[in-house]
């Protein structure tokens, strides 16, 4: 039909599209809340997807093999939720009325978990491009591993301005285009328009240029945000494409139709007047009341999608078909490719000196082979962090199948990409860099937590002790910053044993939280005999006792290469006439997750106490009276030098005590 509007659009299409363009004025206006304008404007790019070309089922909504779909511009949430609810998925009017409204199941931005249809969390500019890049990594992955029968799908991300303006998106773009990820598409709405005005403010980029050298393919479809035929011709073009991931650039006008709102900033942040929602409704043809959406479209595009074949369940055919194979697929999709053999890593011998990073890849030597969802890779970094797959090839567009990923110099890329991956299925991916740059991927690392993502951030040179870089690269505030993010496991092991240990027992974990593993640069001691024995029954509870005393006048508290301090310490103020008890907690999250008699017989808060860690001492004071540590930055030296100017060392253990209880006290 020759829509007036929405040029190619059946007459489903056009009333699914009026109809979402409506519920993107009405949800913000009833909330006094939210963005009307890029969700009007993007409603036939994402009917036409919904409708033509993203292979998904609403009977079936987390079938495996289903094309994902990431709005990356989550500021546009309820074009997300119009989709789900107006093509069958379980998301109905009552819910769309409670749009940003208190434990509402549409909330101001897309939350993983939260909504059907809401492959990862969205709201950050750009973290969705990075997000849908680990996303078609992880297909590639799956579908070398276990047929395109089996894995054969795509990844549809919806992007804006700001999405392409953020660092990340030049980071994550510049990785897709190096892997050659042909089965990512993203969608650039080039609306003109941001919360200041327009993009011609602070931006005046070439993008299909841009793209262009990044390795892409590049389709610039210009004034057709409207043409569902041209919107389909731009994505089945894309499908095409072999080699190369695809932008297709839309020039939309963002609050389409409204006359008094389109292409104005306003049309961005704030709700509708009431007159405005008027005026557009009347050009769209729709009542002109709140929430009255047409209740027959979703069963007649759901129909429409099950008329096409049902996908879920004939996938689910050749699943049964493909037998053993299927099995395997399904075993490591529920468990996310966990550790499936009973092998311990070799341990390191008692009374030695190994920094715990090299147990980092003791641990990949050991663990790899038996995890089949493990995907590992550095910043430009792997030699140092100990997350080499022996014998595994680099992933590339020439080694589709490879498991050892060089994400370059781009961490918060390789932050984003891990939540792609993870958030996908069927992997548990792993990606280091030094912790100081942590800083650099923090927002990913964040949204990580957020989406329960069971990723693994291995962070290595933890403390000072990098030495001659100096303070640039000198992680102080660190420890403290991350253990701030709630759903954030931060594990500082004790040794390189336990480091083996807290390494084997998160890739064997069918649903690992996210965590972030703190390693050193420099030797620690190895743990023996019945310190041994301590780090190994009670390090995954995230806190133990390594040495105890009934008659302790003080508890000596570290974490990481500072156990070893407290343990000399502790020897030191025996010989003293004074005793002490050693408590590590390498795992604060993993602590406060034990039953609370347990905590109290670790921490024995009655006995006074003291910490010592290699950084901020901001946040111990829940744990300790005293903490010893290191507020403010580091400086250029000798490691050993170094420790001993910040007092990191059991001379400042043993001195603290001294002066509060007396020699022999």
């Amino acid at each position: 039909m020759n829509d007036e509007l929405f040029p190619g659009a059946s007459d489903l299409e056009g009333r699914t599209i009026r109809n979402i363009a409506a519920l993107a004025m009405d949800a913000p206006a009833a909330a006094n809340s939210g963005h009307s304008g890029t969700a009007m404007a993007l409603a036939p790019l994402a009917t036409m997807l919904f409708s033509r070309v993203a292979r998904h089922d609403p009977s079936d909504p987390h079938w495996p093999d289903r094309d994902r779909f990431i709005l990356s511009c989550g500021h546009a949430s309820i074009l997300q939720y119009g989709l789900a609810h107006f093509f069958g998925y379980d998301l109905s009017v009552s819910d769309l009325r409670q749009f940003r409204q208190p434990l509402s199941r549409t909330p101001g931005h897309p939350e993983v978990g939260v909504t059907p249809t809401v492959e990862v969390t969205t709201g950050p500019l750009g973290q969705g491009i990075a997000n849908g890049v680990g996303m078609a990594l992880a297909e590639r992955l799956l579908r070398e591993d276990h047929g395109a029968d089996l894995v054969d799908h795509r990844t549809w991300v919806i992007a804006g301005d700001g999405c392409l303006e953020e660092g990340i998106s030049h980071e994550a773009a510049s990785l897709a285009g190096s892997l050659g990820l042909d089965r990512l598409t993203v969608f650039y709405d080039d609306n003109h328009i941001t919360i200041d005005g327009p993009t011609e403010l602070a931006q005046h980029d070439d993008t299909p240029a841009r793209f262009a050298a990044y390795g892409w393919h590049v389709i610039n479809l210009g004034e057709q945000s409207n043409d569902l035929d041209a919107l389909e011709r731009a994505a089945r073009d894309a499908m095409a494409e072999t080699r190369r991931p695809t932008l297709v650039v839309v020039r939309s006008h963002i609050g389409f139709p409204s006359p008094t709102m389109m292409d104005r900033r306003e049309a961005h942040g704030s709700p509708f007047s009431r007159e405005a929602i008027s005026e557009a409704k009347a050009i769209l043809g729709v009542p002109d009341e709140p929430f009255a959406l047409d209740p027959d479209l979703a069963a007649l595009n759901a129909a429409l999608l099950a008329a096409r074949g049902g996908p879920a369940a004939a996938w689910r055919g050749r699943l049964d078909d493909a037998q053993e194979r299927g099995a395997a697929f399904m075993r490591q999709w529920e468990s996310l490719g966990r550790l499936d053999a009973e092998v311990l890593a070799e341990p390191f011998e008692g009374a030695t000196r190994v920094a715990t990073r090299k147990a980092m890849q003791r641990a990949m030597d050991a663990y790899a082979a038996f995890t089949p969802g493990l995907t590992a890779g550095s910043a430009d970094l792997t030699d140092n962090t100990g997350v080499i797959l022996k014998g595994a090839a680099a992933q590339g567009r020439d080694a589709p199948g490879g498991r050892q990923i060089h994400y370059g110099i781009r961490e918060f890329a390789m932050g984003a990409v891990l939540v792609g991956q993870a958030l996908h299925g069927g992997l548990r991916p792993a990606g280091s860099t030094f912790f100081v740059f942590s800083d650099y991927l923090r927002p990913a690392l964040r949204l990580a937590a957020l989406s329960h993502a069971s990723a693994l951030f291995v962070f290595t040179h933890d403390s000072v002790g990098v030495g001659e870089d100096g303070p640039t690269h000198q992680p102080v505030e660190h420890l403290a910053a991350l253990r701030a993010m709630p759903r954030l496991h931060v594990v500082r092991p004790s040794d390189a044993n336990e480091t083996l240990a807290l390494v084997r027992e998160y890739l064997a974990d069918p649903h690992p939280p996210t965590t972030a593993l703190v390693l050193s640069r420099q030797d620690v001691p190895v743990l023996d005999g019945a310190d041994a024995a301590a780090s190994a029954s009670g390090a995954r509870r995230g806190g133990y006792v390594l040495r105890e005393d009934p008659d302790a006048r003080y508890s000596l508290f570290g974490t990481g290469s500072e156990v070893a301090l407290c343990l000399a310490a502790h020897d030191a103020l025996s010989e003293r006439g004074i005793a002490t008890r050693v408590v590590a907690l390498p795992c604060w999250a993993c602590f406060e997750a034990q039953p609370r008699e347990y905590r109290e017989s670790v921490l024995r808060r009655e006995v006074a106490s003291v910490s010592l860690e290699a950084g901020a001492t901001l946040g111990w004071h829940r744990y300790v009276d005293e903490a010893l540590g290191i507020d403010e930055f580091g400086l250029s030296a000798p490691a050993p030098f170094v420790f001993d100017h910040f007092s990191i060392n059991a001379q400042a253990l043993v001195d603290h005590v001294v002066a509060r209880v007396g020699v022999g006290a």
